[in-house]
């Protein structure tokens, strides 16, 4: 299987080995939801051209996680594909759902990127509900198969890890949104 990204063809060995490994090991759905000072349109626009997150993540984030540092790629159509570039890999997502100003959905179609020891991600997404007072409710949305043992004693440290995540992201993202430099067009 091959991905066309920028003109240049890529295989997928990675996917088929994802695929594999989703289909014997169980997928955790994680989600974390923060209240924007915005209305759905502001949000939506500032989430369809947010490209990346300008602050460095805390200390115990960039000790639990891979620091992100760009996209590459549109991300406005479903079946665009996006490289996320980490300090140590990246990945390949494609848009696989858009419902404007509601829902925004990706798998993951290409991970060569370390996280943790052995998370595989499958996709994600974003959901925006509105709320009174011109607010919307933001929830990010993550979903990946882990190969620790025993997954009792991880499953647990490994939401919190993604919520921290989430939270990094969605509060870079708020403070974009709500100060008006990005999202207004």
């Amino acid at each position: 299987m091959q991905l066309k990204l920028n003109g240049v063809v890529q295989a997928l060995p990675a996917r088929i080995a994802r695929r594999k490994r989703a289909n014997t090991l169980s997928s955790t759905t994680v989600v974390t939801t923060m209240v924007f000072a915005a209305s759905p349109d502001q949000v939506w626009n500032g989430l369809l051209f947010y490209e990346q997150i300008q602050e460095r993540p805390p200390l115990h984030l960039r000790l639990l996680l891979p620091v992100p540092l760009r996209t590459e790629g549109t991300k406005s159509q479903v079946g665009d594909n996006v490289m996320c570039v980490y300090e140590c890999g990246d990945l390949i997502k494609r848009i696989t759902r858009i419902d404007t100003p509601r829902h925004y959905e990706f798998e993951v179609i290409e991970q060569n990127l370390r996280i943790g020891g052995g998370l595989s991600l499958i996709g994600g997404g974003y959901t925006l509900r509105s709320l009174q007072a011109g607010r919307t409710e933001v929830g990010v949305t993550t979903q990946y198969v882990s190969a620790l043992r025993p997954g009792w004693l991880w499953r647990p440290i490994e939401a919190m890890a993604c919520h921290i995540f989430h939270h990094h992201l969605l509060s870079a993202m708020r403070r974009e949104i709500e100060s008006g430099s990005r999202g207004s067009s």
